[in-house]
């Protein structure tokens, strides 16, 4: 059985179990505590040099050091559900939002977070290195999120789901982001209602609740 490295109050590695819970693929779990900085440890270095979390060790051995390769090898060892699409152009949607999320919204949160946060002093980036904090950077993810808000509104009017009509791994990526935005004071939901509908719609998904 893999073992997945995770941290319960972290949004990445939430967007690791969630899809491995869509999936059906039971794992072991070992928590790393980021307040701790558990991840800069000799141990966890020895696992994923990178320090950061979700990384899933595998039966053989392998690591997969990040929710791009846990996602690739879920859909492939476990086809069913399909989380990336079925036919040529599904799987072109779902790949090209799933990166505009990551680049537009995620990053955008996590730009405004780790360069505001006390707690993140001289930790603006993930990683082995230590990066000082630029205010200017915040003010610039604040904005990029609420600009990504207003397109991702008028996106979400004509479906039920980022791609399309069915879920994906991308309704994973925008909900964790969305949720994430809460460490901004942001209520995503607020003027948006379309993106209101699509996040209860995700609610009622159990692996939601993880």
């Amino acid at each position: 059985m893999p073992t997945l490295y995770d941290y319960t109050r972290a949004p990445s590695p939430r967007r690791a179990r969630i899809l491995l819970a869509e999936k059906g693929i039971a794992h072991n779990t070992v928590v790393i505590d980021l307040a701790a900085q558990e991840q800069l440890s000799d141990a966890f270095r020895a696992i994923n040099p990178a320090c950061t979390v979700p990384a899933l060790v595998l039966d053989d051995g392998a690591v997969l050091a990040d929710n791009a390769a846990i996602a690739a090898w879920a859909e492939a060892t476990r086809p069913e559900p399909p989380l990336f699409g079925t036919t040529p152009l599904e799987k072109a949607e779902v790949a090209s939002w799933n990166a505009r999320i990551e680049g537009e919204c995620f990053m955008a949160i996590a730009e405004a977070m780790r360069n505001s946060a006390p707690a993140m002093k001289d930790r603006a980036l993930p990683g082995p290195s230590n990066y000082a904090q630029i205010p200017e950077l915040a003010e610039r993810g604040r904005a990029r999120l609420l600009d990504f808000l207003a397109r991702f509104e008028a996106h979400m009017a004509s479906r039920p789901y980022v791609a399309g009509a069915f879920f994906s791994v991308a309704d994973i990526t925008a909900g964790v982001a969305l949720d994430f935005a809460r460490v901004l004071r942001i209520d995503p939901n607020e003027g948006h209602p379309h993106i209101a509908a699509w996040r209860a719609r995700l609610a009622q998904r159990p692996a939601f609740s993880l």
